[in-house]
């Protein structure tokens, strides 16, 4: 493989000695780590072709890998397959403030976007919390979402095109530039494909213009289930916030020590409620918010003065991540999706969950979509307390589905959930899974062994059942 690589992309760097490949070993799901093969780092189109091309010869398994912040093993390597790194695909190659889009490789950082939006009055509107380091690359795989996907959607919903390279190195464009093109949508079936379908090495997006005005509300409550309720208040008035976050009392108090923005230590839960648009309409929103707000039962509310407090109020939100890594050694991110209406059992049942395995959680999450993101606090050095923060883990993800969710709404599946993956859905739906797979990628090197579970592991967990007294898939050997 190496000989072969070597001469196919001579210009290539191709990493194979232990201390190279050691950081590679994991992406943001730091409890999975697997040393890959090899590691290759193209810059160009071509040189992406040529290396697939090699690997589909050989049927080697490929692993593509953006920036490395993923957090569901998404881009976890193995030992017997090459690691694609797009990290050198940095150029925003074109921007257009006509047509309102940006041209750009998969490895430009979605803040990046914005930056250079900016002096034409435009913005990259999906912001993950992590958009000073996560790419574009890696949003299309996940289709992240983030504080504003309430009002301006997910990744699908702000991608027009990209470009991707197949398993035996073929060159496609899915998408166009306007609004609508011919055929199946096999755009939004990529977006979120998590390196199953295609390499992307080029994508436009949409650029929006950016808002004249903005503010943000922070809301204290002294209960998690009247913050919760709150957030039903809001968007049953029929307007949609441009964010709508949730942070309960133990990430108040971690993000206030890390950012001192001014949250009161004390309260059970923050909502933080941001309006845009003409200053006249933000104006009748913060009101109208307000009002509803204290009618919830907020006993503090503190509204921005200027740009650079409405900043520093976002900035404990979005930070509350690395925050937590002064509460416990280590973390363990969850991302599940629930219907609004459920989120006060939901983070009931998560604090009871919390109790009976002996972890603490702290909960901050995408309140306006119901996208949870509790992080399970635990310390890696003791065995025991890996595998309990694994076992809950998987029971909130169970509850996600239980309560008319899903498994994930924006980290995607990767290894983390292949389990839970058994539980959202049946065997002829996972199965109608493969075969998409297949179509794109029929010798299955793409990313194998991530987000789409084999029918056996299912079987093995005994979530298979039998239905009308007959065994479905009985070619499958059983365990």
């Amino acid at each position: 493989m190496l000989r072969r690589l070597r001469r196919a992309v001579p210009d290539c760097p191709l990493l194979s000695h232990p201390e190279e490949l050691r950081p590679y070993a994991c992406d943001g799901l730091t409890a999975f780590r697997v040393t890959p093969l090899a590691v290759a780092i193209p810059e160009s189109v071509a040189q992406v072709q040529k290396i697939l091309r090699v690997c589909h010869a050989l049927r080697l398994p490929v692993i593509p890998r953006g920036a490395g912040t993923g957090l569901s093993g998404g881009a976890l390597p193995r030992r017997d397959g090459l690691l694609l790194s797009m990290a050198r695909f940095r150029k925003i190659l074109a921007l257009d403030p006509l047509n309102r889009t940006a041209r750009v490789e998969p490895g430009v950082t979605t803040r990046a976007i914005s930056q250079a939006a900016a002096p034409h009055g435009l913005f990259y509107a999906p912001d993950p919390s992590s958009e000073v380091a996560c790419t574009i690359g890696g949003n299309i795989a996940e289709n992240a979402g983030g504080l504003h996907c309430l009002k301006y959607g997910l990744t699908v919903h702000n991608v027009l095109s990209t470009k991707i390279v197949t398993s035996d190195g073929e060159l496609l464009t899915l998408g166009a530039e306007a609004l609508d093109s011919a055929g199946f949508d096999l755009l939004a079936l990529f977006v979120g494909s998590e390196g199953l379908l295609g390499v992307a090495v080029e994508a436009t997006v949409r650029l929006l213009p950016r808002p004249p005005s903005a503010r943000l509300i922070v809301a204290a409550f002294a209960s998690v289930d009247s913050a919760a309720a709150a957030v039903g208040r809001l968007i049953g008035r029929q307007f949609i916030p441009a964010g709508l976050e949730m942070m309960d009392n133990l990430a108040i108090r971690a993000a206030e020590k890390f950012v001192h923005a001014g949250y009161p230590v004390d309260a059970a839960a923050l909502l933080l409620c941001e309006c845009d648009g003409p200053a006249e309409e933000v104006d009748e929103e913060i009101a109208l918010a307000e009002g509803l707000l204290r009618d919830a039962g907020a006993y503090f509310l503190r509204l921005s003065c200027s740009e650079e407090e409405r900043l520093l109020l976002w900035k404990g939100r979005k930070s509350a991540f690395p925050a937590a890594g002064r509460m416990a050694p280590d973390y363990y991110c969850m991302d599940g999706t629930i219907p609004r209406r459920a989120m006060p059992e939901a983070l009931r049942r998560i604090a009871r969950l919390s109790e009976e395995f002996g972890l603490p959680v702290a909960n901050v999450f995408h309140a306006g979509d119901g996208n949870l993101h509790p992080l399970i606090l635990y310390d890696a050095s003791r065995p025991e307390e890996l595998t309990n923060a694994e076992r809950l883990g998987a029971r909130i993800s169970e509850l996600c589905v239980e309560l008319g969710g899903v498994i994930t709404g924006e980290h995607g599946v990767g290894v983390e959930k292949l389990d839970p993956m058994c539980i959202q859905f049946r065997a002829p739906e996972l199965e109608q899974f493969h075969r998409i797979k297949a179509a794109f990628d029929p010798d299955g090197i793409l990313n194998p062994g991530k987000a789409i579970p084999q029918l056996r592991r299912c079987a093995e967990l005994g979530t298979m059942h039998v239905h009308g007294g007959r065994l479905p898939f009985p070619e499958l050997e059983r365990f």
